[in-house]
């Protein structure tokens, strides 16, 4: 476990924590949920194949070439569940305010464990079904359901934001299912291809040819491919062998507070204390089921 690899897991978690603010503020300036999902695709999927690519040639021949079981196609179809989160989620901030839509996607948190239950047939124990009621509890509190404001929040919003959540628990499913043999880069890069051509297939990017790109939609697309489809993934591919993977899903909760936080002080969005209570139920919920896997990784290291 090393400094290092803490650093890298919390930025690209909180790489992600800022997306919806941004996301908010290129809806501001006139741009459409395909110019905003179209570019983060394109520059994203663009700047991982270049780094792969780079990476490769730099890389020392004699090295052993990993042995492919999974079909690359494998990866670009289980990376169109990237491109329907980035269209539900991206919707969803749309609808309703950058701090509410970000709660809704937390909720693959308890989808994942139905999933597990329902494909894997793996119970899910005291700890983690207490969990789950806590998010729960923290989501109705976090969302403003007992304040004035909630009235206001829009149905189909929050429906966009758990299929938005949906989409994500299974891309976590396929994602730490197949194609573990391949670079992380690579993996990552045919996963993000995928993506994109979902998103050009439902939404055709007309930003190509629109004049879109000599405005300002060149700045959101590349701030967005940059936070978003590259940084996450190369921090993520460094620091989680360093560090493990209960103690990165930890420090990867950090996405909802950046995200709450980013709302309130840049778009100026109303946050009360009842809401930041709900914040921190959801944070410690998300972090209890795992602190007892992290005691007995710790234990088996000594």
């Amino acid at each position: 476990m090393t400094f290092k690899g803490i650093l890298l897991v919390l930025f690209g978690a909180c790489s992600f924590g800022i997306l919806s603010t941004f996301v908010k503020l290129a809806y501001s300036e006139g741009y459409s949920l395909g110019d905003v999902t179209g570019t983060q695709a394109l520059f994203g999927a663009s700047m991982l194949w270049i780094i792969y690519l780079v990476q490769r040639k730099t890389q020392s021949k004699d090295k052993p070439k990993p042995i492919i079981k999974t079909h690359w196609i494998k990866l670009v179809l289980a990376g169109t569940f990237t491109g329907l989160v980035s269209l539900t989620y991206y919707q969803c901030v749309k609808l309703v305010p950058a701090s509410i839509a970000i709660i809704l996607l937390m909720q693959f948190v308890w989808i994942s464990v139905l999933l597990e239950l329902v494909f894997f047939k793996k119970k899910p124990n005291m700890l983690q079904v207490f969990a789950i009621i806590m998010i729960l509890l923290g989501t109705i509190a976090a969302s403003g359901y007992f304040e004035q404001s909630a009235a206001n929040l829009s149905i189909a919003g929050i429906g966009y934001g758990l299929v938005a959540a949906l989409c994500y628990a299974i891309f976590l499913m396929l994602n730490g299912n197949l194609g573990n043999e391949y670079p992380p880069l690579q993996k990552s890069a045919l996963m993000i291809t995928g993506a994109c051509m979902l998103i050009f297939a439902v939404l055709p990017p007309t930003f190509l040819f629109n004049g879109a790109l000599g405005g300002s939609l060149l700045k959101w697309g590349l701030i967005l491919a940059v936070f978003g489809t590259v940084i996450p993934p190369l921090c993520f591919a460094s620091g989680i062998p360093k560090i493990g993977l209960t103690l990165s899903s930890i420090l990867s909760s950090a996405e909802l507070p950046v995200a709450v936080s980013m709302s309130a002080l840049v778009l100026h969005e109303e946050v009360s204390l009842l809401r930041w209570i709900g914040v921190a139920i959801i944070l410690s919920s998300m972090i209890l089921p795992n602190l007892e896997n992290l005691k007995k990784a710790n234990s088996f290291r000594k």
